[in-house]
């Protein structure tokens, strides 16, 4: 009996609204008109400019690819050319940046689709070689701490040696930190270059905007995370290497993912050494013995035995056969007193492979 009263008086309370001063006070919402409302900020300028490229992006279909590289002869080289610099007396810097936009430039030779772009031409789609004009996503921060995307064009970028393309990478950087960039020089980017590592990001896929055939990310440099716990000492004893994450993204219209894992594949030799005429050179070049000398000693005519001096394993002469301009050649002049207006590279000679005799 007690328990059917009590499931009375639930029904009856249900049924019952409850009196106003009995209702929970509700806080009222923007959209409703009560209160202030947020405030608002406009977009003007090349933040609203930015907004209609990114809605834009949308539009484009695309794919990206991921490859991992290791950077331990690029650091090597970026030291030694810093070091020769620094030796002549001269102000330049050299980059990880700027080594690994040049590497894109002269990679794009052996896959000149990627820097290709899709239109439609009478309705009908195409394809479009506009030529390598490289963009660099640039992160420029203003006076309120808000922060800007600008994207400065190196036009014919594949056809600058390294001397003349960071200096137009340097000047066109400036620009865009003071604000100083003309409308020319934000425009007809072929394929683009973005550096979220510098703040930490292991990879992105980055939008590509319309008229653009790809966009490749570089990732933060270090080395694989299950090693982090190891002393550096250790590391080179095991023979581990610091490692970077690059992706391509590409407009999957005009643009296949074989092609975008060959462009990466290409830069990853370039970043390691090899040329443009030679690739997966590790086995390639070293140094030989003479045939049918498996021992140190061979049979001489006129002196019998002769001690032979021992073998020393060589860097591989293919490491060293570089293309004019390219950074990891020997510097012209930033060792003499007077040292030119700007640095101009030589390739180094190869080294002939011979047999000892």
């Amino acid at each position: 009996r007690d328990v059917a009263e009590a499931i009375e008086r639930q029904q009856q309370a249900a049924r019952t609204p409850p009196s106003p001063a009995e209702r929970a006070p509700t806080l009222p919402s923007p959209a409703s008109g009560g209160g202030e409302k947020p405030p608002a900020i406009p977009l003007r300028g090349a933040a609203a400019a930015l907004v209609k490229y990114m809605e834009e992006s949308l539009q484009v279909p695309t794919a990206t690819s991921f490859r991992t590289v290791r950077v331990d002869v690029l650091d090597q080289r970026r030291r030694q050319l810093s070091q020769s610099i620094q030796a002549a007396g001269r102000p330049e810097k050299i980059s990880y940046t700027h080594l690994i936009a040049f590497a894109i430039t002269r990679a794009v030779k052996d896959v000149p689709s990627m820097a290709v772009t899709f239109d439609r031409i009478d309705s009908n789609p195409a394809r479009v070689a506009r030529g390598v004009h490289l963009g660099l996503a640039v992160d420029v921060q203003r006076q309120d701490g808000s922060r800007m995307l600008l994207v400065p064009v190196i036009r014919d970028a594949d056809r600058l040696d390294f001397a003349a393309f960071r200096d137009q990478y340097e000047t066109l950087v400036s620009k865009a930190r003071t604000g100083k960039l003309v409308a020319d020089e934000l425009s007809g980017a072929t394929i683009v270059l973005t550096n979220p590592g510098g703040i930490g990001t292991v990879a992105s896929v980055p939008r590509l905007m319309k008229g653009q055939g790809t966009i490749v990310a570089t990732g933060a440099i270090g080395y694989p995370p299950e090693f982090t716990a190891i002393a550096e000492s250790g590391l080179r004893q095991l023979g581990v290497s610091k490692v970077m994450t690059m992706t391509s993204t590409y407009d999957h219209r005009v643009i296949q993912g074989a092609e975008s894992g060959e462009f990466l594949r290409r830069i990853d030799e370039l970043l390691a050494g090899a040329t443009a005429s030679t690739s997966r050179f590790s086995n390639r070049c070293a140094w030989s013995r003479r045939p049918g000398s498996a021992s140190r000693y061979e049979p001489s005519p006129r002196r019998g035995k002769r001690r032979l001096p021992r073998p020393r394993p060589r860097k591989p002469s293919c490491c060293v056969r570089l293309p004019p301009g390219w950074p990891w050649s020997r510097p012209i002049g930033v060792t003499d007193t007077s040292p030119p207006d700007s640095i101009r590279w030589e390739a180094r000679r190869p080294a002939t492979p011979r047999s000892i005799p």
